[in-house]
Parts: C-alpha cells; sequence; structure tokens
C-alpha cells in the first residue's frame, strides 16, 4: 500500500507496507523506514556599497505547519534530470512530527527563523518549476534536528537558539539523538545523495548543486545589511559567477561568505558536493525579502537566468578537488 505524504505539487509515494512502528510510550513512538546507508564569517566582505532597510517578515503567504501521524523526512520535486542541476533546502518547513508536539515551545516560536528558514521553500519550488530542475527539500524543522549540520556537530540539535530554551531537547539521550539521525535526518541526506547520483548517471557528467537558505534581517540585536549572501568554501566554480551576476544589480548588497562562513565540516554542501569534488554554491536570502509569494516569485525570477548560465558553463560539470577550509578531505 501506498500513500502520498507531504507532498504539495505532484504525488511522492510512500510505501506504508515497509515501515515499521516500534512500540514506544505515546509521546516517543514514531513511524521509521528501513532506509538504506549509510554566525559570523571569518571572511567578510560584500559586494556594492549600497545602503539598506530591514523590515517585518511578511507573514501572509507562508504555508501552515502541518501535523501527520505518518511524517516523511523529505519531499522530491521532479525534473529534468538531464540538464545536470540538483537544487536543495534544507531547512524548508517548520514542520515537526505528531510524536513529538511542540518541544515545549508556544506557536509563535515556529514563526521565527529559529524554526525554518522563511520564504527558502517558496524560492525552491518557483525556481525548480522555471527551470524545470529536480529538487530535494526536508520537511522537518531545524529544531528537532538540523539537517545542515555534521552528525557531530555541537549544534544539530539544539537546546538553546537565539536567546530561546527548546525544553524539547533537554535533556537529550543517546538514544534519542540516535533516533532522530536515523529517522529523519539520515533519511533526507540519503534523498539527496540519491538524487546527485541519479544526475549524475544520466548526465555522464559532474551535477551543479544549489542550495537555497534565507537568514533573519536582525540576528542577537545586529542588523544585516546584505540582501543575499553566498556561501563556498574554496570551490568557487559557482560562487564567484554567482556573487557577479547577483552584484550587477547596483540596487543589492550581495555578501561574499556573508552572513556565515560557507566553511562548515560535515554540512550538505561538505557531505555531497566538497567530498565528490562537485561544483556548488549555497545562496542565502534575507528574509524580509522573500516572506510572501511576490518577494519569493521575483528572487526566484532574479535566480533563473544566473542559475541557468552557471549551469551551462563547462567547468561546472568537471569533477575537481579543491579541498576545505575546514581540514583534510
Amino acid at each position: 500500500m501506498q500513500a502520498h505524504v507531504n507532498a504539495w505539487h505532484g504525488a511522492y509515494p510512500i510505501d506504508l507496507d515497509a515501515l515499521g512502528r516500534r512500540d514506544l510510550p505515546p509521546h516517543l513512538a514514531y513511524s521509521k523506514k528501513g532506509w538504506q546507508n549509510n554566525g559570523v564569517s571569518t571572511y567578510p566582505h560584500s559586494c556594492n556599497g549600497v545602503k539598506t532597510y530591514t523590515e517585518a517578515v511578511p507573514k501572509d503567504n507562508l504555508p501552515p505547519m502541518t501535523r501527520n501521524t505518518l511524517f516523511a523526512p523529505f519531499e522530491i520535486i521532479d525534473g529534468d534530470r538531464a540538464q545536470g542541476l540538483v537544487l536543495l533546502c534544507d531547512h524548508a518547513r517548520r514542520d515537526l512530527p505528531q510524536e513529538y508536539g511542540d518541544l515545549g515551545l508556544p506557536p509563535e516560536e515556529f514563526e521565527r527563523h529559529i524554526a525554518y528558514d522563511i520564504g527558502a521553500e517558496q524560492v525552491t519550488r518557483k525556481l525548480a518549476a522555471m527551470i524545470g530542475a529536480p529538487a530535494v527539500m526536508a520537511n522537518f524543522s531545524r529544531l528537532l534536528i538540523d539537517p545542515n549540520r555534521g552528525e557531530d556537530d555541537p549544534t544539530l540539535i539544539r537546546q538553546l537558539y537565539d536567546g530561546s530554551v527548546i525544553p524539547g531537547n533537554y535533556p537529550m539521550s543517546g538514544e534519542e539523538r540516535e533516533r532522530r539521525l536515523d529517522t529523519f535526518y539520515r533519511p533526507y541526506h540519503d534523498a539527496v545523495g540519491a538524487m546527485i547520483a541519479s544526475v549524475h548517471r544520466q548526465t555522464g557528467t559532474a551535477p551543479f548543486i544549489l542550495s537555497v537558505h534565507s537568514f533573519t534581517p536582525v540576528m542577537q540585536g545586529r542588523i544585516r545589511p546584505w540582501h543575499a549572501g553566498v556561501l563556498w568554501d574554496m570551490d568557487h566554480r559557482a560562487a564567484w559567477p554567482l556573487i557577479e551576476m547577483l552584484a550587477e544589480d547596483i540596487g543589492l548588497v550581495v555578501g561574499d561568505n556573508e552572513p556565515y562562513d560557507g566553511a562548515l565540516r560535515g554540512d550538505t554542501m561538505y557531505k555531497h558536493c566538497i567530498v565528490n569534488g562537485f561544483a556548488h554554491a549555497l545562496i542565502e536570502i534575507r528574509q524580509d525579502l522573500i516572506g510572501d509569494d511576490a518577494g519569493a516569485g521575483a528572487w526566484a525570477n532574479r535566480l533563473a537566468p544566473i542559475v541557468d548560465a552557471i549551469n551551462r558553463r563547462a567547468d561546472i560539470h568537471e569533477v575537481r578537488q579543491f579541498g576545505s577550509r575546514t581540514g583534510p578531505l
């Protein structure tokens, strides 16, 4: 038997017969599938010296939180894999599986950037539709477990985040930590790896991977002036042209490894791109610019021709090892 779970556009079946349910207390019971397998930048500078202002993030078109007894940890948006391009969105949604309730947090905390990257899902969906590329998005809130961290990263499951204590994450037993890794984090990364491998097989060349994120306009009382930032480690093939083409708009302040540093050992780009020698970039867009449908659409329209142009560069589809500033691969 199959069910279509957490798929807004198109049907992506989950095999219910392959799911098992452990005999656990209600607050720990969960559905599990036997999946195979397995901030401030230290290099700050911006393009364009444009003064900017920040404003409240629009909330009128953001997707609601969902509660499903059967919780799919990821969603796949299919597309033309022959293009050699994969879109990712690690922090797409703020959803929690039913058995985790609200992690002890009031509803307003799930309106904040600590729960998900506001607007990133909408940009990813619109961009995927415009350029016809496949995408993989995580369906769970970063408060449950952060898919853009290494398994040994101390911020993988946060107990304190931007001034908010997360009661449901403290104390955190080794068994519960492993459960979240095995049930949510690893299936998502398996899906990312499988999509990248599928594109690689179909094209016979190295794929280009773009990860879409967003950042809060104000963090710990500090106003962030950038409209967008491009994060990268040592492989500049996609990052440099992305920065240059965005900066052609003189009204934009574009951060180079701002507002975060792209060298983060074990994160999604490291795990799937850096170690494999695949060209990649991570774009961060300020949340007040994409918090409604119009803003998300405008940024997808801005990015579509840029991403297409980068994807057409010959060097983008070569396997090349650049290493990492975090240490040996």
